[in-house]
């Protein structure tokens, strides 16, 4: 069986990823099996940037196939904040509680037809040295005023994807799997590991 390495230590990241590959008939890695790999700064101006970074750096030390991804939120009355930052919009240590209460403080007052915002997940897949493949997954959706729910992570207690009525954090992981951003992303990298590994 091939192996495939997610460049992630995120355990709610690692835990979704692991839900939506478990057909993908490949032994799943992660980084936490690989302690001399570092960090990757996130430093890039765009989402691929930093997906296509990461699974660069982690393939040179593993060379192992890699799938990597950044994510972000992007409100669009706020000019597509927090984007590339969403992790880390609250500062460098903040929680997801902390990202979540001040994007609702930026909200405040904004009426729900102005509060559209979108999901977006880069996925890069990096087979062989000097190879990477990247895909996009999209969510479209809108902000609440207040969080509901408790499951998921991220900005998930805070955005209705559209035609919804419930948060992300409100839903089933079954009924998340098949419209978030992230499932968007596995969905069309699919029929690229199928031909690639």
């Amino acid at each position: 069986m091939k192996q495939l390495l997610l460049a992630t230590r995120n355990k709610d990241k690692v835990s979704e990823l692991h839900s939506l590959l478990v057909d993908a008939d490949s032994e799943l890695l992660t980084l936490d099996e690989f302690p001399q790999i570092g960090e990757t700064v996130e430093d890039g101006e765009t989402l691929e940037e930093n997906a296509v970074k990461k699974a660069r750096e982690t393939f040179q030390v593993a060379n192992i196939p890699t799938i990597a991804d950044d994510s972000g939120l992007e409100v669009y009355y706020l000019n597509n904040e927090p984007g590339v930052y969403s992790s880390r919009y609250a500062g460098p240590r903040a929680t997801y509680s902390d990202n979540c209460k001040k994007l609702l403080k930026k909200l405040r007052g904004v009426p729900p037809r102005r509060r559209a915002a979108r999901f977006r997940c880069v996925i890069a897949f990096m087979p062989t040295d000097g190879v990477v493949r990247t895909v996009e997954g999209i969510c479209q959706g809108v902000i609440t005023e207040i969080p509901r729910g408790e499951n998921g992570f991220g900005y998930d207690p805070i955005f209705v994807p559209t035609g919804h009525s419930k948060t992300l954090a409100e839903m089933s992981t079954a009924l998340k799997n098949t419209l978030s951003h992230r499932a968007k992303a596995i969905q069309n990298i699919r029929p690229i590991l199928r031909q690639l590994l």
